[in-house]
């Protein structure tokens, strides 16, 4: 889609309760079918998997990370309230899926007009709030480690988030948002007052016929003009990188082979490096076959959520994120994508703005290991956070795009 299309696509938006813009943004990918998706409004909503398990036409929508307390018993935060539905997904009234061939298939009527949004906005946003003060993260990590070295778990994904008060327009934010951070697996989602401006560079999961094909990422560095070799030729290297990628990669396979066919779960790509606007990753390609008789709601029950926002094993870190962060991550590590005629493919809810009755809300979290050092990784949540701050600062002094 290019900017007039996007655009217009996002004015349309604004007159649904329930919409999807889903970009590619031009990376390339030689999995994805789809370089975008258009999806506006709502003929019918589905609340469980089991609903989609004979499902055959159209359906976009998210899972939340709490959703994993239905598939394992799993004690929730306490005194936290849910603000976003476990499982929502809707049949749009008309949208369009097209290809990375530049062919489209539209469907209920679906078409671009020339009306698209007014650029002329301004955004209000207060000061940032942390829901965990750096004293409480400090002595979190030294816990997963204790817990580490007594062989609790091997790997904890431990995250916090940020919030601060907003008056301003999510339609045109995305724009901007996805202008100065474009990646491969963006996504536009609207429920109701309700908004997730995402700009995933990871893949979640992906079903073509009876192939199933997972992407975790462990290991990025931030892009550095006039360094990228160094810094690309360090992150392939780097012993904690590495080991925690391909920890991942263990648990993926192991989530895998409880729905594909025994032998046909494969690493083809181990610990590649992926260049996108403003990071390099390390990303590895874990696929199976899935056996004839599994349908949807097994394949989410095996596989979610993403080991890559968990740890290892997936189970017992569940348990002690719950009781170590103080707030619901919801669309956070949870994933956004589409259905269609039986296939699908969902993305992985990390560099995401949230925004709802005038509060924004932002997460950034990180693999922690024994070898961790505390400091360093608060210091790293800090700079992921600043990052996205930075980019708002950008968009609401100037509303400009350089």
């Amino acid at each position: 889609m290019n900017d007039n299309q996007i655009l217009n696509a996002l004015f349309q938006a604004q007159n649904v309760t329930h919409a999807a813009i889903l970009l590619s943004n031009e990376y390339e990918d030689s999995y994805g079918k789809y370089a975008s998706v258009v999806a506006l409004g709502e003929n019918r909503i589905f609340t469980d998997p089991i609903e989609l398990d004979h499902f055959k036409g159209i359906a976009v929508g998210h899972i939340s990370y709490q959703f994993k307390n239905t598939i394992e018993y799993i004690v929730p935060t306490p005194n936290l309230v849910e603000t976003t539905p476990l499982f929502m997904f809707f049949e749009p009234q008309k949208g369009v899926f097209i290809s990375r061939d530049g062919s489209s298939e539209s469907f209920g009527g679906f078409e671009f007009t020339s009306e698209q949004l007014d650029l002329n906005a301004t955004f209000d946003i207060g000061v940032w709030q942390e829901s965990t003060s750096k004293e409480d993260y400090l002595n979190a990590v030294e816990q997963i480690r204790n817990n580490i070295r007594y062989g609790v778990y091997y790997e904890l994904n431990y995250c916090i988030s940020f919030s601060a008060f907003a008056n301003l327009n999510p339609y045109l934010l995305f724009y901007y948002f996805n202008q100065l951070a474009p990646s491969p697996f963006a996504a536009f989602y609207k429920l109701n007052d309700q908004f997730l401006l995402c700009a995933s560079p990871e893949r979640f999961l992906m079903k073509s016929g009876e192939f199933l094909m997972t992407q975790p990422i462990k290991g990025t560095r931030k892009r550095i003009p006039g360094k990228e070799k160094e810094t690309i030729a360090e992150l392939k290297s780097h012993p904690k990188d590495l080991a925690e990628n391909k920890m991942i990669v263990d648990l993926v396979r192991n989530d895998l082979s409880k729905i594909c066919k025994p032998s046909t779960v494969l690493v083809p790509k181990l610990c590649e490096i992926h260049t996108f606007s403003h990071v390099h990753q390390m990303i590895s390609t874990v696929v199976g076959e899935i056996e004839q008789e599994v349908k949807f709601h097994q394949i989410i029950d095996a596989v979610f959520p993403m080991g890559s926002m968990t740890g290892a094993p997936k189970i017992e870190v569940m348990k002690h994120i719950d009781l170590l962060e103080d707030f619901h991550r919801e669309f956070y590590s949870g994933c956004v994508g589409y259905m269609k005629d039986g296939d699908f493919d969902f993305n992985v809810v990390i560099r995401s703005l949230e925004y709802s009755k005038n509060s924004l809300k932002y997460c950034v979290g990180g693999a922690i290991t024994y070898d961790s050092i505390a400091e360093e990784e608060y210091e790293e949540c800090l700079t992921k956070a600043s990052g996205i701050m930075n980019l708002l600062e950008k968009v609401s002094n100037s509303n400009q795009v350089d």
